[in-house]
């Protein structure tokens, strides 16, 4: 599998996921230190909020490293859709077995031009999502997946 060319997702999805954080550490980062300023006799306000933002950075260096790893490639038979730093996961998707591809793209996406592509089989245990890909990209992986579903589904 060493031999295989991975296509990456695109560098503004690490930024997107960056400002999809961000929404969610700012204000509790913000609401800790108007804590810790309102209450100064209260030191362990101090460190809560020091802990919420040290986590922020943590989080932010593991989604970048993530977000670098993240691939598809597209083979005769099958896809294979490769994630994970530590804990490396390889997906495979035989063609036959797609029932429906889907691409969604949420306003957050949208502002940056991205979208994620959702294949669908018959197995509900299937973890089958490739994020981050631009918007035409995403629309010429799905059209390509749905005709190679069609044209193997119909040789079983």
């Amino acid at each position: 599998m060493n031999d295989i060319v991975y296509t990456r997702v695109s560098p503004k999805y690490w930024r997107k996921e960056t400002v999809a954080s961000l929404l969610f550490f700012l204000p509790l980062i913000a609401a800790g230190i108007v804590l810790a300023v309102l209450f100064p006799s209260q030191w362990w306000l101090h460190v809560a909020w020091a802990a919420i933002l040290a986590w922020a950075v943590v989080y932010l260096v593991i989604l970048y490293r993530q977000a670098k790893v993240i691939g598809y490639a597209e083979r005769d038979d099958d896809l294979l859709i490769r994630r994970g730093i530590l804990f490396r996961r390889t997906t495979v998707v035989p063609y036959g077995r797609l029932q429906f591809v889907d691409v969604d793209s949420g306003p957050i996406d949208r502002m940056f031009g991205l979208a994620t592509v959702k294949l669908h089989t018959a197995s509900a245990a299937t973890d089958a999502t490739i994020p981050g890909l631009p918007r035409a990209d995403a629309d010429r992986l799905r059209d390509s997946l749905a005709g190679l579903g069609q044209a193997n589904l119909a040789g079983l």
